[in-house]
């Protein structure tokens, strides 16, 4: 251990009850980290209390790349094995006992825990954080892969008391000394899969929520970010005390945190307590209407019930985890923005479930290698009819019987199935064979659910059968009653404009009938040029930059003023405003020339791993595209031929091989690859071979 060793922790030891599994049944866990950034290793110690349900011979968790440095059974030294997997303890274990096992050890984390920021000579931007959905808590600590196997887990962590420690539970102490590193201890009162165990280290400030129920709610952000936390956050405490009435079962943990995190996996994940998501949702109000937190926000709060308050037993009932969030988090929105918005996302995703099922790829609910697509969307849909089907009442009691009844166990669908049968007092047969077991998606059930519940939808249904020289009436477009999503579906629908039907929908009122109108437009005439620049500083980021590149391509002898004009907008997160406008300045030449060279230097260093993936996949794809990358942005993309997001990784590989076949380009990359280490030439090593 560093500076503490693990009886410090054993002074806050417990007596608590577990969940029966098999013939052990591990109730608590007492783990103890000093994470060492530099080396990428995780120093620990874990402490274990079980009961023997039956007589073992020996028990085993799952431990990936760990040295071992001490293993003890109720105070004894006792010997193990351990493989590149896993660790053995064989004893004869009494039915009846209880046992303490204490493990000591150095990991070595090839995926689960990111190290990000610690090789750079950045200040400020280095953190530390988990992932353990799909890749495992068992990188990091002795665990379970097994989501059946819930614990009780506390951690202790040990890091420089400059950064900001996160993890699941309640914060017990912080010490506050002289001494370079502080110690975290947290709390859980309740057991947990260890999939969903999770800590983060970085430089964050906090803000302080109380829900109606009494529950903190911890939102925490980058010190720069502090304007940025309302539009973020928006609605928390709204979603939180809407899923609490609707669900209808208290929040299930003592507290609740939400962490933006850099570079991370996915868009967001339901750590229990302590939801980690993409600091790429980290936005300004004008952001707000182009891409905001909210879904994402809901999505992972819902998990806390659905998923870990009651876990699934196997990927084949996946829908009772994704399927769930997603619906909630559908509910949680129309409760914010409205019935419209609901139904119409429902009516957007059947579309796509429709045309997939229609090409013969469509999936059962059950089947646990489906898409995402089935799991989160069409698990929505089942949700929204099933409740349709036995009334709402009937479903809300069934969802607080379930939830109840299998608090901290897991489940299979059938068992949920006969909460609500039980709930409703209806066969739910046919229910269980169309939605669930069925590969096709029932679009005309889904249809008559939307005609039923949305007047809108009604509208556009009947709007569609009659003469398609409805949808050209500029009429629909003024028509305050009907909704936007209304609207734009019907234009949607249209296909190509001609130029005068452009010029009512530059004029909207609506934002997102404006921003449609970006998206139809190409080259901008002369005649509607007087009407097309104010969109250049519309409210909304994705406009800024379309009508950017759409004057500055149309109209040559303006693009200097556009350019000054737009000169101050950086955009969403993913900056997308600036580096166009970086990019088409560079076009520019009659535009601040002396300046080109820091247009340039400013566009290659958004290359950078200090800058998100989406910000670089763009940084490189625009100077690619200019052949304009220099040493830097090839040391840059070398380096992120070896990230650990694949979909970032993919993309500097596919830019890689196709420098790769170019003489020049080749020559340039070996040169600079001399100044880089070996883990930094991972690739490149391949292309060598």
């Amino acid at each position: 251990m560093k500076k503490i060793v693990l009886a410090f922790i054993l002074c806050f030891y417990f007596s608590s009850f577990g969940q029966h599994q098999d013939k052990v049944d591990f109730i608590k866990a007492k783990i103890y980290l000093g994470p060492l950034p530099k080396e990428k290793k995780i120093q620990g110690g874990v402490i274990y209390r079980f009961n023997v349900l039956q007589n073992v011979d020996s028990v085993f968790f799952d431990a990936k790349n760990m040295d071992f440095s001490k293993v003890e059974l109720d105070g004894k030294k006792i010997d193990f094995t351990a493989t590149e997997k896993t660790i053995s303890i064989k004893y004869k274990f009494k039915e009846g006992e209880s046992y303490k096992l204490i493990i000591e050890y150095i990991a070595k984390p090839i995926q689960t825990v990111y190290f990000i920021g610690w090789d750079d000579d950045v200040e400020g931007n280095e953190q530390i954080w988990t992932q353990g959905q799909g890749k495992y808590s068992s990188h990091w600590v002795p665990s379970f892969d097994d989501m059946e196997e819930k614990v009780e887990f506390d951690l202790t962590i040990e890091a420089d008391k400059k950064y900001q420690v996160i993890a699941n539970g309640n914060l017990l102490l912080k010490t506050d000394n002289d001494e370079e590193d502080a110690i975290w201890l947290f709390d859980m009162k309740k057991p947990m899969s260890s999939y969903l165990l999770a800590f983060a280290i970085g430089n964050y400030n906090k803000q302080v929520l109380k829900s109606n129920s009494g529950v903190d709610i911890e939102n925490y952000y980058y010190p720069d970010d502090s304007l940025r936390v309302e539009p973020t956050y928006r609605y928390t405490k709204k979603i939180f005390d809407f899923l609490e009435n609707e669900i209808g079962v208290g929040y299930p943990w003592q507290d609740y945190k939400q962490v933006p995190v850099h570079d991370f996996l996915y868009a967001g994940m339901e750590n229990t307590s302590a939801t980690f998501f993409s600091d790429a949702y980290v936005i300004d109000s004008t952001s707000f209407i182009d891409r905001n937190y909210v879904n994402i926000n809901a999505h992972e709060l819902a998990h806390q019930w659905f998923g870990n308050l009651v876990t699934e037993k196997s990927s084949e009932h996946h829908w009772l985890h994704e399927g769930f969030a997603t619906y909630y988090a559908y509910l949680a929105e129309k409760e914010i923005f409205g019935d419209d918005h609901f139904y119409w996302k429902l009516f957007d995703t059947a579309k796509v479930l429709n045309d997939i099922s229609e090409k013969g790829d469509g999936e059962s609910l059950l089947n646990p290698k489906a898409s995402s697509l089935t799991f989160y969307e069409k698990g929505a849909w089942a949700l929204a009819v099933l409740k349709d089907k036995i009334g709402e009442e009937n479903f809300k009691i069934g969802i607080q019987n379930y939830l109840n009844k299998y608090q901290f166990q897991n489940v299979i669908v059938a068992e949920f199935i006969t909460e609500m049968e039980e709930s409703a007092n209806f066969d739910l047969s046919d229910f269980k064979t169309i939605w669930l077991e069925g590969d096709v998606f029932p679009m005309d059930d889904a249809k008559d659910y939307l005609m039923k519940n949305s007047s809108s939808l009604r509208m556009y249904y009947v709007l569609k059968h009659d003469d398609e020289n409805s949808f050209d009436s500029p009429e629909i477009l003024k028509d305050s009653e009907l909704a936007t999503e209304l609207k734009l579906e019907l234009l949607q629908q249209k296909g190509d404009f001609p130029e005068l039907q452009i010029w009512p929908l530059i004029a909207s009122d609506d934002i997102r009938i404006r921003q449609f109108a970006a998206q139809k437009m190409g080259e901008i005439s002369e005649i509607l040029k007087e009407f097309a620049e104010p969109l250049l500083l519309d409210d909304s980021y994705i406009t800024n930059e379309l009508m950017l590149y759409n004057l500055w391509s149309s109209f040559d002898y303006d693009r200097s003023t556009y350019l000054e004009k737009t000169k101050d907008i950086i955009g969403l997160p993913n900056k997308n405003v600036r580096l166009l406008w970086l990019t088409l300045a560079l076009f520019t030449p009659d535009y601040n020339p002396s300046q080109q060279m820091y247009y340039h230097n400013e566009l290659v260093g958004y290359t950078d791993s200090s800058y998100n993936a989406e910000v670089r996949q763009t940084a490189f794809q625009y100077l690619f595209e200019i052949s304009a990358l220099n040493d830097e942005a090839y040391i840059n993309l070398i380096k992120a031929t070896n990230h650990h997001s694949w979909q970032f990784r993919n993309y500097a590989r596919q830019l890689f091989d196709t420098l790769w076949i170019d003489e020049e380009q080749k020559k340039e990359i070996e040169k600079v690859a001399k100044q880089l280490n070996s883990s930094d030439l991972r690739y490149l090593k391949t292309k060598l071979k």
